[in-house]
């Protein structure tokens, strides 16, 4: 059988063809540059075209399409809701691609999904039945594997860990996107920083006050964190105390083997973990913590693609013993 793995990004869409044991054997990238709607859609079957030809399927050739999506993938429809996408408001993905590939079973998954299942299959968490990923970018995400099957909830929403609740009382500025997300995601970490450097003013004549507030990103806190900066060291151990917050939560509520990072974060984040793994141990039920591992991805481009590979080959409720 022949599977085709797809992997949509706000700007880019990536493919590639995926043997039984979930090796890349041929890839393929193209850019949204600027598509919405339909057109990211047709986009996405001139990618799969190109695969298919590659591959050398005909069209009495039966396969295997798995998409991994920048949002949520309702299961039951195969629709999905894709905010940085134009015209994404549950739309009919699954329908718009069989109707091009009726040959093809096609399985459509949130990024977040595909992350585990891309560690499970070819990354750090390889040969795990239990392990969560935790996608640390503009926003935060997880993807959670229990007893080899991925969680989706009655929504499928699971795994929306911006929203996770780690510090009273409440504050109107986490309105948007949760408490965990505003405080230690890229775009949190960003907004905290600029937020200190707009309060203290003339005070302030650290290496985040040499441009405008505008022009601060994350990866300038990280670099002023390096140099110990007073407001990068407050922000950034804020961050570390939260995803050590939010690991321990995950620890006590699901006993996985292995926590793993991701996302653009993770990145210059990665030479934290121990000290995320410290405050997790402060928190989380103690057995249940000693029997987990951390680590960072080592499939930092990659992990949703094959994970779009592990679907398309064994669908939506994974079982680690067929990925391995």
């Amino acid at each position: 059988m022949i599977n085709i793995g797809l992997d949509l990004g706000g700007t880019k869409i990536s493919g590639a063809v995926f043997t039984e044991n979930n090796s890349m054997l041929i890839r393929e990238t193209k850019y949204l540059e600027g598509r919405q709607g339909n057109q990211v859609a047709q986009l996405i079957t001139e990618v799969s075209d190109l695969l298919i030809a590659k591959a050398g399927i005909t069209s009495s050739t039966t396969f295997n399409i798995g998409i991994c999506v920048p949002g949520i993938a309702y299961s039951k429809n195969g629709m999905v809701w894709a905010p940085n996408i134009k015209g994404w408001d549950r739309f009919p993905l699954k329908e718009f691609l069989l109707q091009k590939y009726p040959q093809a079973q096609i399985m459509v998954e949130s990024d977040r999904t595909c992350y585990i299942l891309g560690e499970v299959s070819q990354g750090v968490a390889k040969g795990c039945e239990n392990a969560i990923f935790i996608a640390v970018g503009t926003g935060i995400g997880a993807g959670i594997l229990i007893d080899g099957r991925v969680l989706h909830g009655a929504s499928d929403i699971v795994g929306a860990t911006g929203w996770m609740a780690l510090q009273p009382p409440y504050q109107s500025k986490w309105d948007e996107c949760g408490c965990f997300e505003s405080e230690a995601s890229g775009n949190g970490i960003r907004s905290r920083a600029k937020e200190q450097v707009k309060q203290m003013g003339n005070k302030y004549q650290g290496l985040l006050s040499k441009g405008t507030l505008e022009s601060i990103t994350t990866k300038m806190i990280f670099e002023a964190y390096d140099h110990n900066d007073p407001i990068a060291t407050e922000v950034i151990d804020k961050a570390i105390q939260f995803w050590g917050m939010a690991s321990a939560n995950f620890i006590s509520l699901f006993n996985p083997e292995m926590i793993v990072f991701g996302g653009g974060v993770f990145g210059p984040a990665s030479k934290f973990i121990e000290r995320i793994h410290a405050e997790a141990t402060k928190w989380a039920q103690p057995i249940a913590m000693k029997e987990c591992r951390f680590a960072a991805t080592t499939l930092p481009d990659t992990a949703g693609l094959y994970g779009a590979g592990a679907i398309a080959r064994i669908g939506h409720y994974i079982s680690t013993n067929n990925t391995k």
